[in-house]
């Protein structure tokens, strides 16, 4: 059994989870910004944001100094004294790094060309490794002294996802005792004109599952979560990973590759629909993804409480995975926290969503698990259920 022994987030909606857990109760998300910095010309859209100051790379680490990075060390920061002491417990070498990223130091490298093709001064900190995809999980494992294995997973949406099962696998392979897996995505303005050559981009927040729904929010985050077989309160009780294949940047219309994900995931933690009480919804508010994503678990599961919480993180790409995940392992520790509505209006849901569960009020859940759901670009999908260890 793998057990889920620490957690942490840095989104939108807070540097801490008690901040996060507030402000999602709130319906607020403080980070959540309009800004013309990012597609320029004046034009505006709204981006998730980690507000305040990030933690300082020491010039030890310099060739690893990039916003992403500082952004998992962020994430650990609070609490940092349990992950200290928790991963001081294994041997350095047997504990693996892997981390998910899409951008890691993309935007750095940006401002670096651009300072060179306008012939202005180049940024003097500027070090070719941190653009580099692989360099989240080999900073953090130099950071932390480790010598396990270490390597960072890019598959777009469910970057960090994917890390989180490979953290799980190398330590069922008994390659690794304990595994930190999570993921990190900065703001970056290659994702965000790709996204907006692909015309799914928003230049209003997001609405997922909404009538009026218009493209996605991007926004940055960073998570980690600490895995190994030393018994804990929370399991990461099941996954599932597909690749449809269907279309380089379009789901499957009936969401086949997702609901096979959801149900190995269902199949490897021995339960049924009915055990899951919450199922987070990738939801990008993409007309494509949400109607593939909807016709999937409506499929599936009927009608089971679920929402996307995009619309106050924004889309985190390569980190949505742990942003989400580790909101559900905070929901289970957690369950007085109320869940918002999807909706700031109920007359505004898709119709073609009736039935389905969507959350139209406030609402606490209670249960033993709940499940989590990415899926990206080239049909990549990935499912977790993460719950309540009860001592069997």
């Amino acid at each position: 059994m793998i057990f889920i022994n620490y957690y942490s987030s840095v989104n939108a909606l807070g540097n801490s989870i008690p901040d996060i857990l507030k402000n999602l109760s709130d319906n607020h998300a403080p980070g959540m910004k309009e800004s013309t910095h990012w597609l320029g010309s004046n034009k505006n859209a709204f981006y998730g944001n980690v507000l305040g100051e990030l933690p300082v790379i020491a010039d030890e680490f310099k060739r690893h100094n990039s916003r992403n990075n500082r952004l998992i060390l962020a994430a650990l920061q609070h609490n940092s004294d349990k992950f200290h002491s928790l991963v001081s417990k294994f041997s350095k070498n047997r504990v693996a790094v892997i981390m998910g990223t899409s951008t890691s130091g993309s935007n750095e490298a940006n401002e670096y060309v651009n300072a060179v093709i306008s012939k202005q001064e180049t940024p003097s900190d500027f070090q070719g490794w941190a653009q580099e995809l692989g360099d989240p999980s080999r900073f953090l494992s130099a950071y932390l002294g480790l010598s396990g294995p270490a390597y960072t997973i890019s598959t777009a949406c469910t970057s960090s996802a994917r890390s989180i099962i490979s953290g799980a696998r190398l330590i069922q392979s008994g390659m690794a005792d304990a595994a930190i897996v999570g993921g990190a995505d900065s703001l970056a303005k290659l994702p965000i004109h790709g996204f907006t050559s692909l015309e799914v981009m928003s230049r209003k927040k997001c609405r997922p599952f909404s009538s009026k729904r218009a493209g996605i929010t991007i926004g940055e985050g960073a998570g980690v979560l600490v895995l190994s077989k030393e018994p804990s309160n929370l399991v990461l009780a099941g996954w599932g990973e597909t690749s449809d294949a269907y279309h380089i940047s379009s789901p499957h219309p009936q969401g086949a590759g997702i609901e096979t994900a959801m149900r190995e995931a269902l199949a490897m933690a021995r339960l049924q629909t009915s055990d899951i009480a919450y199922v987070n919804l990738h939801g990008t508010a993409t007309r494509l993804n949400d109607s593939a994503e909807g016709a999937a678990v409506r499929n599936l599961f009927g009608s089971v409480p679920c929402s996307s919480t995009k619309k106050l993180t924004g889309h985190t790409l390569g980190a949505a995975g742990i942003t989400e995940a580790a909101l559900i392992c905070a929901l289970l520790d957690n369950p007085q926290t109320v869940l918002p509505s999807q909706f700031e209006d109920q007359s505004e849901m898709d119709e073609a969503f009736s039935g389905l569960g969507l959350l139209q009020n406030p609402t606490t859940l209670r249960g033993h698990y709940m499940m989590s759901n990415n899926i990206a670009f080239g049909g990549n999908n990935t499912s977790l259920i993460l719950g309540h260890y009860d001592g069997k």
